[in-house]
């Protein structure tokens, strides 16, 4: 963590702001949380497993409250957890050249935030495939979740909103469950190797993450209008395709 208290403060002041952005669209923030750690420089050794662990929290509180509104398709997040939690592992294990991959993923999220941020077109919802179906698109998410290093919510929220499968605020309580299953298994591999530790002052920043949390969902559950959720998450596509981009340049 940054020795310098100005930094660190600056670090605390960010974890917060994207705690609470995230989470009032159903995600947890973990590409953000990364991205300022980046920012500060706070070492790689200690970044993934802090952004990990924050993102379980900020996510557990999502899925708690989402699920308590009646907010979660679960028919939907069985099915496509059944295909993404083997399908992250495998993806976890394969390295990309991050010149091919990080600037095509980069544009697709910009491209899909562009379409939220319209307001959406009236007409009836579309039924959603059938279950199979979501174990395949699950295992795709999961295999670019384990890929990137984040839950996967970014990539599976734009699909069940574009497609009409379904309406944004229980798009966003299908994403922040996704998103927690994939960080508990991301966090429990990392761990494993048992080559990092988290530095004491990140219990700081985890509890300004379920602060953050504990603000944003409330928001994403009881405040924010169909159209406005769907601009919070083209926020947050915005936020993470900029990240792939610089790290693609930077790489």
């Amino acid at each position: 963590m940054p020795a310098d208290p100005v930094a660190f403060a600056a670090l605390a002041l960010m974890v917060l702001a994207a705690a609470t952005l995230y989470s009032s669209g159903g995600h947890a923030g973990a590409s953000a949380y990364l991205a300022a750690m980046a920012l500060c420089g706070v070492s790689a050794a200690v970044m993934k497993p802090t952004a990990l662990g924050m993102n379980i929290l900020v996510a557990t509180i999502g899925a708690v409250r989402f699920s308590r509104a009646g907010a979660v398709p679960w028919p939907t997040v069985r099915a496509l957890l059944v295909g993404s939690m083997p399908a992250a592992f495998v993806g976890g294990l394969v390295q990309l050249p991050s010149r091919a991959y990080l600037p095509l993923l980069g544009a697709l999220l910009l491209l899909a935030a562009a379409r939220l941020w319209l307001p959406e077109r009236a007409g009836p919802r579309r039924s959603p495939p059938k279950t199979g179906w979501f174990v395949v698109l699950g295992a795709g998410l999961g295999f670019l979740a384990g890929l990137t290093g984040i839950g996967g919510g970014v990539f599976l929220t734009p699909i069940l909103i574009l497609t009409g499968w379904e309406v944004p605020r229980r798009t966003a309580g299908a994403a922040v469950v996704f998103i927690l299953v994939n960080s508990i298994a991301g966090l429990a591999g990392h761990l494993s190797g048992a080559h990092s530790v988290v530095p004491p002052r990140a219990g700081v920043l985890a509890v300004l993450a379920v602060i953050g949390a504990l603000v944003g969902t409330w928001i994403g559950v009881h405040r924010l209008n169909a159209l406005a959720l769907r601009r919070v998450n083209a926020v947050v596509l915005v936020i993470s395709g900029l990240k792939l981009l610089l790290e693609a340049r930077g790489g």
